[in-house]
């Protein structure tokens, strides 16, 4: 491997260059700052970054646009290795090359900046009052995990550069696992640094019910004066449309109109828009224009980072055999390790007595909520291992990566079942089939779908399985 006076090394610098002329501020200097040059060899170029995520981002978005312009300046067929090293490595590739160090481009200068007039805390309180948002929700106290990473620097990179770039967004997921909180951090972000903005939270529910309300108090003009004349507008669970024909109409309208006006558009989802049923295909459209990101379950490591923090804000202590615990075994999302958490403080607190790890087990048997969930799990657990049965293979076999023709077959009628019997979106099941990606599901439930209709055999086992399964007891 070459070192940095290798000829490639000032073509890498000219393709940087011109890479930051042409993507938007914020989304060079979050992904490109990430990545330092290592070395090279013949006709190859070695990048690395800190994590898997970021190489997986960056080669998902960007590797084209690197490949294609080294190959441009270099006249040659150059091709890009991206490799992994700790976050002390790169630092120390930035030390001995300063120029990889790469800074966002200014837009303007100092002396062109608008000063803004301070804005009282009081009246800060009462702006963030008059949106609707929740101004505990900090992007300061957001525990990132690796499955919140790019929700979480889409989310300050919108509050950072509104209307700039990532317009419209949606971030999509199950319920708990932090949409709200990122949704909240955004216009919580926006107020307190440029509080001459107009931003407005609002859920799904609620603009369905002002928009009726406008209907019938024939107040339509001031429902559109409210929602058209914001600079941000912040729409939380728009999953709550479906059906509803006439507010999706108006959403569109005002979708256009913001968005004509470039103003910030986000939106979040309790699963990817191409699953929602009963929304206008040029709502549905518009709402995929732009960037689209997920929020995955949390990670063990996740998870304990979480219950530690909370623990923390609540002036608490817990051992951490009972937050080892914890974060075993309450694995779905955020608003149940909190429930959990709240659920054993309380009981430490008002009893006065000590934690023991007995009684912790004791205490969260009989959390409704973790209940609820535990039958859930069990029920794709269970849709797995009878249809395993059914075709003689295991349920390890299923959730694993091997693509023999006898494991694909009944891996896409599980997957088919876990989406047709269960209310997982196929983000989820993709999680609970070994990590599995979304669109890994749909294809499964197409699949199923369109052998049922040529193959009565077939629709006949898929049917058994099914009528076996409802008779289990989750």
């Amino acid at each position: 491997m070459s070192d940095t006076n290798s000829n490639y090394y000032e073509f890498w610098q000219e393709t940087i260059l011109r890479i930051q002329e042409t993507l938007p501020v914020q989304e060079y200097s979050t992904w490109f700052n990430r990545i330092v040059y290592v070395g090279s060899e013949d006709k190859k170029v070695i990048l690395a970054g800190a994590s898997q995520f970021i190489l997986d981002t960056v080669i998902a978005r960007y590797r084209d646009l690197l490949v294609n312009t080294l190959c441009e300046l270099t006249g040659e067929e150059i091709g890009v290795d991206f490799i992994v090293k700790s976050l002390s490595e790169i630092q120390e590739h930035k030390k001995a090359d300063p120029s990889s160090i790469i800074e966002p481009p200014t837009e303007t200068k100092p002396a062109q900046v608008p000063q803004l007039k301070k804005v009282s805390q009081e009246t800060t309180m009462k702006i963030k009052k008059d949106c609707n948002l929740n101004y505990s929700y900090k992007f300061s106290n957001f525990i990132i995990g690796d499955n919140s990473t790019f929700a979480y620097n889409a989310s300050l990179a919108i509050a950072k550069n509104p209307g700039v770039s990532y317009n419209p967004c949606l971030i999509y997921g199950g319920v708990g696992l932090g949409k709200t909180h990122l949704l909240s951090s955004i216009g919580n972000h926006i107020i307190d640094n440029t509080p001459e903005l107009k931003v407005m939270y609002v859920t799904a529910e609620m603009f369905t019910n002002e928009f009726i309300d406008s209907v019938g108090s024939n107040k339509m003009q001031s429902f559109k004066n409210k929602f058209r004349k914001v600079d941000v507008l912040l729409i939380d669970d728009i999953h709550f449309l479906q059906g509803k024909d006439g507010t999706q109409e108006e959403l569109f309208h005002t979708f256009n109109n913001l968005y004509e006006s470039k103003k910030q558009m986000v939106f979040t989802c309790d699963r990817p828009i191409s699953e929602l049923k009963n929304i206008s295909d040029r709502l549905s459209s518009r709402f995929e224009r732009g960037l689209n990101v997920d929020l995955q379950p949390p990670s063990y490591e996740t998870r304990v980072a979480i219950l530690k923090n909370k623990t923390e804000q609540r002036g608490s202590s817990m051992s951490e055999e009972i937050l080892d615990y914890i974060a075993t075994n309450v694995c779905t999302n955020v608003r149940d390790l909190e429930s959990s958490l709240t659920k054993l403080i309380a009981f430490s607190e008002l009893l006065d007595q000590e934690l023991t790890l007995d009684k912790t087990k004791e205490l969260l048997g009989t959390l409704p909520s973790l209940a609820a969930n535990a039958n859930q799990t069990l029920s794709i657990d269970t849709i797995i291992k009878v249809v395993g049965e059914c075709f003689n293979v295991s349920s390890f076999e299923i959730k694993g990566k091997k693509k023999n023709k006898s494991l694909i077959q009944p891996r896409q009628i599980s997957m088919y079942l876990a989406r047709d019997i269960t209310e997982y979106s196929t983000t989820e099941i993709g999680t609970e089939f070994g990590g599995r990606d979304h669109t890994t599901v749909m294809h499964s439930y197409d699949r199923i779908e369109s052998l049922m209709k040529s193959d009565e055999a077939f629709t006949n086992t898929v049917l058994k399985l099914k009528r076996d399964l409802m008779n289990v007891k989750r």
